[in-house]
């Protein structure tokens, strides 16, 4: 997964949520801006502090997994 489909994903679940940018961004203290560059894929610009604080609100985390040379049932699946 790159920065851009983490963003794609955190922008599905924040919507999902019914949730506005910016009611994200005033609830972990960051700018809607930073919310903006997150799901647009640009999140280069945003740290991964910022990230985990966004995926805990939504009620997700990361996981870190070997990296195998065989895809994932869920990524031949969604591939």
């Amino acid at each position: 997964m790159d920065f851009k489909e983490l963003g794609r994903q955190v922008a599905e679940l924040r919507g999902l949520k019914k949730i506005s940018q910016q009611r994200l961004a005033d609830a972990i203290g960051v700018s809607r801006v930073t919310i903006n560059a997150l799901e647009t894929g640009r999140a280069g610009d945003v740290g991964v502090r910022k990230v985990l604080k966004v995926l805990e609100y939504l009620g997700y985390e990361i996981h870190i997994k070997e990296k195998s040379r065989f895809p994932t049932f869920e990524e031949l699946r969604d591939g």
